[in-house]
């Protein structure tokens, strides 16, 4: 009897398939990253995360409005390697997308009004990489999924990412233009 218990394989639990809330909701992580949403797209319950985002940044160091800051999610045993990464900084570029695209991304849909973007995945189907960026005058907020679930749509997870975070990271960092009277 122990020998067939040692011999038996161990079962992975199932690939949980289930899209990413379209709603952010807390808990959050680094002020602005729904936590529910981080635990579904890279299947840790239990994540490292650091990082911090910067709204005010811009204002405070030169009198431009952008923002600045990144938050990192880590696999919480072994040698602790980041799953995911999101990033804000102001070197935004329109001809960055336009690249992106000419070599193969696809144009994300309209996520932040003004926006461009483009977002793929590394190599064939079965990889669990995949990455999203959105451009917004100077402000480009990424989404890197370094280690995705093998079995899930990693693609979707960054968009959907991206839909969940852009929004509350570009326009808190870069406010609308004023309307003009006419």
């Amino acid at each position: 009897m122990i020998l067939l218990t040692a011999c038996e394989q161990q079962k992975s639990p199932p690939v949980d398939r289930r899209p990413l809330p379209s709603i952010a909701a807390a808990p959050y992580v680094c002020d602005y990253v729904p936590l529910d949403a981080v635990r579904l797209m890279t299947g840790l319950r239990d994540p490292i995360v650091e990082g911090f985002f910067d709204l005010t940044v811009g204002r405070e160091l030169d009198g431009l409005d952008y923002g600045t800051g990144s938050c990192r999610v880590y696999e919480p045993t072994g040698n602790k390697p980041k799953v995911l990464q999101i990033t804000l900084s102001p070197a935004g570029s329109e001809s960055e997308v336009a690249w992106e695209v000419s070599h193969g991304a696809r144009r994300l849909p309209e996520i932040v009004p003004g926006a461009i973007g483009s977002y793929g995945q590394n190599g064939s189907a079965d990889e669990a990489q995949a990455a999203a960026m959105l451009v917004h005058g100077s402000d480009r907020v990424i989404v890197e999924l370094i280690q995705g679930v093998k079995g899930r749509d990693n693609a979707a997870d960054v968009v959907a990412m991206m839909k969940l975070v852009a929004p509350k990271l570009i326009l808190d960092a870069t406010p609308a233009p004023e309307k003009t009277k006419d």
